[in-house]
């Protein structure tokens, strides 16, 4: 009992003060994630120094077996979370330790019908990979993957070295150069195509898509070189890492993440060249690889400087759409987030920056207005000097704001504590000094002039609606639009006429986003919405169509046959629901039709095609016994938000006795997870 409770004593102390006593340098790993049983496998050797003499370290570890170990000058054993290190370490002493492991996470690798993929934000790699869920100590990390002989390609961090033939396996051997945070680990297994093509500064990029879809590389990646070189001048630290890659996957449970050297992100990026007008990866794009400085190279040390992280990416990312898409986009961008922190903060809800229970709005958003105020402040060129200074001096390192607010100190003599006070400490969003930096925008000062008309009756505006009509600037076009939806169509009929007329892409969106009753001298013009360039304009156009023009359905369902819109089929969904409500609409194929719909409900499907699907189904009575198992599948889907909307339709179906029988009888036919889930209800 005496050496039990001393272990206790040394792994309380050790699980505290881990970073003060030891320092974990490099992981090498190889690992092997079993499809079968959603598991892995792995074989790791790690190299730590203790910085104190110490009885015990540890890995963080979830829910691991050990299979073998090796530890020369102690023990190796698990926990439920931790894999320790036993034995007499000495203070400025290196030791290695191997072991081999095996583990079947419950979330963080997540296999996905022909993919798999990670993701470990925050502090969750350590359930597929021994590693240290605090962002302090920094590792470097070698891994290797060892995947059955198909057409999948392993993208992972750093550079790859090789790839081998092991034991009738293909053995893919990733090598990192520089230390990183454990939760920036990360890995994607995939049939995936790579295009390849290199910075100004010389670093290699690799894009990647699924095979499915390589039709759409250009539109999906579009600007994404040009994004990479201005990052470069404009931050003015050259990118800190071997090679740069991106990947997107399915069923992805964030927009996107920036894993060091390896952006995962979800397929719905994935756009053709209509869809890019409407839903394109560029701010993503931008986001995810200014982490690679904001985040990667310089790490926070805890959640109280979270806004380093995310305010910067969200800052950078928003410069680099301005050198892009102009001026006027980046003002209005500025412009919506100011609306949405000044609603926040007015509700009584607004957050400290350095608070780190803040909301993302506040993290990302307010966090990027704080640097935008800043650069006004101090000056380009001071900005620009702080931060360099501060990735400078800190690569490879965690930091504070503290730490970047120095270095804006060292190279300015303009005062910054008001800025302190209003950006960084007060939870109110300062929107008096929001207005007035958005006003130094002539573009902004002619979009307010038009905004003020709101209140107006049509006819004291009729003329400057007109003219934000003419040759209209998208932003102001639509906004001189969206002031016609209270007013009687046929009376604001000329300035429709002289919206469509526009020929303005955007314009011409918002009249099929706003308008609900169509009349007949506007048919024409809604008609030719459906040509237009823009998803989100087609399937707006098409519903009001059908609804508004019953006689001529058949005519534009023939039309918008075999478009397939946004990666969530969102045309060829509405098409199909809209053709099963047409009476006497191609009557022999109505249950081709159901069952298309109803198939698309099923897990072999993205959960955003399924999500999609479930509305429809529901909203037009489909269900079926097949349907029912997949609502069912979908209840214990592993992202949260498709999760939480199945369970919401499942509360629904299972108030039917008979839905409660069927599902009682086929119990025994669904999954261990589904049961669990069913067992359980309601939880």
């Amino acid at each position: 009992m005496k050496y039990i409770f001393a272990f206790l004593l040394a792994t309380t102390f050790c699980f505290s003060q881990q970073t003060e006593n030891v320092d974990f340098q490099k992981i090498s790993a190889t690992v092997q994630p079993l499809t079968a049983t959603e598991s892995v496998k792995g074989s790791l050797t790690v190299t730590f120094q203790t910085k104190k003499r110490t009885d015990s370290v540890f890995l963080d570890a979830i829910n691991m077996k050990l299979i073998t170990t090796d530890l020369e000058v102690g023990t190796i054993s698990a926990t439920q979370d931790k894999i320790w290190f036993t034995g007499k370490f000495q203070p400025n002493s290196t030791y290695t330790a191997s072991f081999d492991y095996e583990a079947t996470p419950k979330q963080t690798l997540y296999f996905t019908g022909d993919q798999i993929w990670t993701q470990g934000q925050g502090k969750y790699t350590s359930h597929w990979l021994p590693s240290i869920d605090d962002m302090n100590d920094k590792i470097e990390f070698d891994l290797s993957f060892v995947i059955p002989f198909n057409n999948n390609r392993v993208i992972a961090n750093g550079e790859r070295r090789s790839v081998k033939v092991v034991d009738g396996a293909q053995l893919f051997q990733y090598d990192m150069k520089n230390p990183m945070a454990s939760y920036l680990v990360a890995f994607a297994v995939g049939n995936f195509q790579k295009m390849e093509v290199a910075s100004k500064s010389g670093v290699p990029i690799d894009l990647h898509i699924a095979t499915k879809d390589t039709a759409n590389f250009e539109p999906t990646y579009r600007y994404t070189k040009e994004i990479f070189d201005f990052l470069e001048e404009e931050i003015g630290v050259p990118y800190p890492w071997q090679n740069y890659k991106q990947v997107p996957v399915r069923d992805f449970l964030y927009a996107g993440m920036e894993n060091t050297t390896c952006t995962i992100f979800s397929e719905a990026f994935v756009v053709d060249q209509i869809g890019f007008n409407d839903r394109n990866y560029v701010n993503v794009n931008a986001h995810e690889l200014a982490h690679q400085w904001f985040g990667n190279l310089v790490t926070e040390t805890s959640g109280t400087h979270h806004w380093l992280h995310e305010g910067f990416a969200t800052y950078y990312a928003l410069l680099a759409e301005r050198e892009i898409f102009g001026d006027d986009y980046y003002y209005w961008k500025l412009y919506q987030s100011a609306e949405q922190l000044k609603a926040l903060s007015d509700d009584g809800k607004g957050q400290s920056l350095l608070d780190p229970k803040a909301s993302s709005l506040i993290f990302y958003e307010k966090g990027a207005w704080a640097l935008h105020i800043l650069k006004e402040q101090i000056g380009e060129e001071a900005f620009k000097n702080a931060v360099g200074a501060y990735l400078k001096r800190f690569k490879f390192k965690n930091v504070s704001t503290q730490d970047f607010l120095d270095q804006v100190k060292a190279v300015t003599t303009t005062d910054i504590s008001t800025w302190e006070k209003d950006w960084l400490q007060q939870t109110a969003f300062k929107a008096e000094q929001a207005y007035n930096s958005l006003m130094k925008s002539p573009f902004m000062q002619d979009y307010f002039e038009v905004s003020r008309l709101a209140t107006l009756p049509l006819e004291d505006k009729k003329i400057p609606l007109t003219t934000a009509l003419t040759f209209p600037n998208d932003f102001i076009g639509q906004e001189a639009v969206y002031q016609l939806a209270n007013e009687p169509v046929m009376k604001a009929l000329p300035l429709y006429v002289k919206a469509f007329e526009s020929n303005n892409l955007y314009v011409r969106q918002a009249i099929a986003l706003s308008v609900e009753s169509v009349p007949e001298p506007l048919k024409p013009y809604f008609e030719s919405l459906l040509d237009d360039a823009s998803y989100v304009t087609q399937e707006a156009a098409l519903y009001l169509l059908c609804i508004n023009f019953p006689e001529n359905v058949a005519q534009y369902l023939q039309k918008m046959e075999g478009v397939q819109g946004f990666q969530d089929k969102s045309i060829r969904q509405l098409w199909l629901a809209l053709a099963i409500l047409a009476s006497d609409y191609n009557v022999p194929e109505k249950e081709k039709f159901k069952e298309e719909l109803r198939g698309y409900t099923s897990e072999e499907f993205s959960f955003e095609v399924r999500q999609k699907a479930f509305e429809y189904v529901h909203q037009l009575g489909l269900y079926n016994d097949r349907v029912l198992r997949n609502l069912i599948n979908a209840s214990v889907h592993h992202n949260w938000r498709f999760r939480k909307f199945a369970r919401t339709l499942f509360s629904e179906k299972i108030k039917d006795p008979a839905t409660s029988e069927t599902i009682s009888k086929a119990m025994g036919t669904f999954s261990a997870k589904e049961q669990s889930f069913l067992k359980n209800y309601p939880e």
